[in-house]
């Protein structure tokens, strides 16, 4: 069996699992971005919530639980990818436009897998927009 046969066959039988994974790990990491902004959690500062950034790690709760939770997973995946748009535009890109060079590479990342969310949705596994509302909005 090719090398090719052999990774096609792994992702028919586990891509869906792999992708839950995925979700996972990418909504609780951006829910860690928010809380640390707004709670001070993982080594964070608190930021006054009324404030742009305030308003991000607002955004990054919301979207982070939501992804986690396959909950309006791809509209929670376009408000997230729109807020790394603006979080690379006016914080980022002032400092030049390489991401490895002006810090913007998380941004960048978050952005590609937000597009992916946005693109597959909830997924087969653990979304609670499916057990709820007995389909997938969006």
């Amino acid at each position: 069996m090719s090398e090719k046969c052999m990774f096609e066959s792994c992702v028919k039988k586990h891509g869906d699992k792999i992708y839950l994974v995925f979700r996972i790990i990418v909504g609780f990491l951006f829910f860690q971005h928010g809380v640390q902004k707004l709670f001070g959690w993982f080594g964070g500062s608190v930021v006054e919530i009324g404030s742009l950034i305030g308003a991000a790690g607002v955004i990054e709760i919301v979207v982070g639980l939501a992804v986690l939770l396959g909950l309006f997973t791809r509209l929670a995946a376009l408000l997230g990818g729109l807020e790394m748009i603006v979080a690379y535009v006016m914080m980022h890109s002032p400092n030049g436009w390489n991401p490895l060079l002006n810090y913007g590479e998380p941004a960048v990342l978050y952005f590609a897998a937000f597009c992916v969310l946005h693109v597959y949705g909830a997924g087969k596994y653990l979304c609670f927009e499916k057990y709820i509302l007995k389909k997938e909005n969006f």
